[in-house]
Parts: structure tokens; sequence; C-alpha cells
């Protein structure tokens, strides 16, 4: 029993940064396009009371680019681990990271300007099903996204409102969820313009504050997935009327996430400018953000760390990151 402890306890250690990713581009009806609020990390959010939770870290800043959608047309978000890699090679969020993947929406004046403090509404979900014997093996969203090269699709209401969208994708990893502020939110926003849907005035769906609407002790925030799970409780509002909610472990079948080819569109923009790209061998402006891989068996990045971070070791000779 205690060595059965100890292994739990240290493949968490190992997965804990092992699998960071971040959404980065957007397919809309099959088609790259560039209009993310791309995080400058791909370092999670685990405090759910932040105004981090809404568009990830700097995420109150907009870009200039919108991308126009048709109201019940489909756009496909994508994650991978590192910025600028849409390599089907690794999985998008590897690490044993499992969780759902959920998608919101928020209506705002300019998507370019909107600081996302706005009410949100949730129109996607792809979260559990039962398979294994404990939850690391049943299916989650984040299994549908390792499936599908990171990508998936995401219906928008056929009866949208014409206007301006925050549309917000997250991802919330469960392996180190069994303690308060364990789980990780992976997200990012990006800025869409609506047309084609209701032009008159029309009632949006209720909606939710974020920060606000979740908690840290919410049973699909905090929970065990090393043991057995009976049932599952996404986080959040249910999905609207009109929404999608997708069975996990249904991988993807058809659409933009099966045929849309990896690397034919932009990967997104940097909130406040370009994105940082890691050189090796710690050279000079080379600086890793806490939880970055800064060392391991065959990596070839950069080995620095920012101030105050040191390299640690996680899983050696294997993987080190900035702690």
């Amino acid at each position: 029993m205690r060595y059965s402890l100890c292994a739990v306890l240290a493949g968490m250690a190992a997965t804990k940064a092992a699998g960071h990713a971040l959404f980065q581009a957007l397919w809309v009806d099959g088609h790259g396009r560039q209009c993310v609020r791309m995080p400058a990390s791909n370092s999670p959010v685990t405090n759910v009371n932040s105004a981090d939770i809404r568009c990830n870290a700097g995420g109150t800043r907009g870009v200039s680019g919108k991308c126009a959608v048709q109201a019940g047309s489909t756009v496909t978000i994508e994650m991978h681990q590192q910025p600028g890699d849409r390599s089907c090679g690794s999985e998008a969020i590897g690490g044993a990271h499992y969780g759902p993947v959920n998608v919101y929406l928020s209506q705002v004046a300019d998507a370019t300007t909107a600081d996302g403090s706005g009410s949100w509404y949730k129109i996607f979900a792809d979260s559990w099903s039962a398979k294994g014997s404990v939850g690391d093996a049943d299916n989650w969203g984040t299994n549908d996204l390792n499936a599908c090269c990171g990508k998936m699709d995401v219906p928008l209401p056929a009866d949208t409102p014409d206007g301006d969208y925050l549309l917000r994708a997250e991802v919330i990893a469960l392996h180190t969820a069994g303690s308060a502020g364990g789980a990780q939110f992976y997200i990012s926003c990006y800025q869409l313009s609506v047309r084609g849907g209701q032009t008159r005035p029309a009632s949006l769906p209720a909606g939710v504050k974020l920060p606000g609407a979740l908690k840290a002790s919410d049973p699909g925030i905090q929970i065990n997935i090393h043991a057995r799970v009976a049932n599952y409780v996404n986080p959040g509002p249910a999905v609207v009327a009109g929404g999608t909610t997708k069975t996990a472990g249904s991988a993807c079948a058809a659409g933009c996430a099966k045929t849309c080819a990896v690397g034919s569109g932009p990967v997104g923009t940097a909130i406040g400018g370009a994105l940082p790209q890691p050189t090796g061998g710690g050279q000079a402006g080379c600086a890793q953000a806490r939880y970055q891989q800064c060392g391991g068996q065959g990596y070839t990045g950069c080995t620095a760390c920012a101030d105050g971070l040191t390299c640690q070791d996680v899983s050696a000779p294997y993987y080190s990151q900035c702690n």
C-alpha cells in the first residue's frame, strides 16, 4: 500500500509540469484565422478567484484582429504544448493531464478592448464518461483533444445575436486536483465578430461572472481522479439551449477536427507583442517562466529561469522545470 501511494505521488510530481499547453489557432468553417489572445507561456491558472480565470494571465488586453463568424457555423479550437508548435507528433496536452474541455461566449461592445468582466455562458462541453477502474483510465475531453491533434469542433448556437464576442476555451487538468488549488486551468480567449444571427435585440442566455462562478472546492475542481470516479460534475454553468454537449471518448469522426491540415493556418498573436521564443543553452535574453521546462534528456531549449526561480529536477534525468 505504501509503495502504491509513493508511486502515485511520484507520478503526480512528474506529470505536474510535463504536459502544460495552451490554446492557439482558431479555425472557422475549416479556414485558419488569427484572433487569439494567446498567453505568453503555457503555464496554467490555479486561482479561480483571480481575474486570470477569464482569459489567462494578461488576457484582459486584446489584440487587433477579430474572426468573422456566421451564427450557426463551426469554429475549431486548437491546443498544443508549446507556443507555435502545431505538430501531431506529441500529445496536445500530455503528462496525464486529464479533464474536461469547456467553451464559453461573452457578448461585448468591442472584442479588441473587452476585458472579460461581462457575463459568460457555456456553449460547449466535452467532459467525462466512465471507462476504467480509476479516473485516470476514464474518457475525458482532453483525451479527445489528443486524439484529434489538439483540435475540437465547437458549433456556435444558430440563434447567437449579431455582435462582438469573446470565446473562452478552457481545459481543466485534474491530475493534481486532490487538494484545493490543485486543478490547473488552461485558457485562451478568441475575439469574434458574429454575423448572420439575430439582428434584432434578443435576450442572451443567463450568464455567470468570472471570477465568481467557480470555487476551488467545487466537486468537479477538487477531485481525486487517481481513484474510482463514480460520477463527475463538470464545473461552471450548464450548456445553454442550442449549445453542444459532446460525449467524452468520441474523438473526432468528421469535421475540421478530423480533416483540417495542421500547420496551414496562423498560430495567433501574443498579448502585448511577439511570443518569447526559447533559445538553447541559457543564452542572453533567454528565461523560462515558473513551471516551464528548463532541462532534461533530449531537451534543447532554454535552460535559464526567470529571476527568483531555479531549474529543478522533477523526474530526473528526463524532465526539469523552473520553480
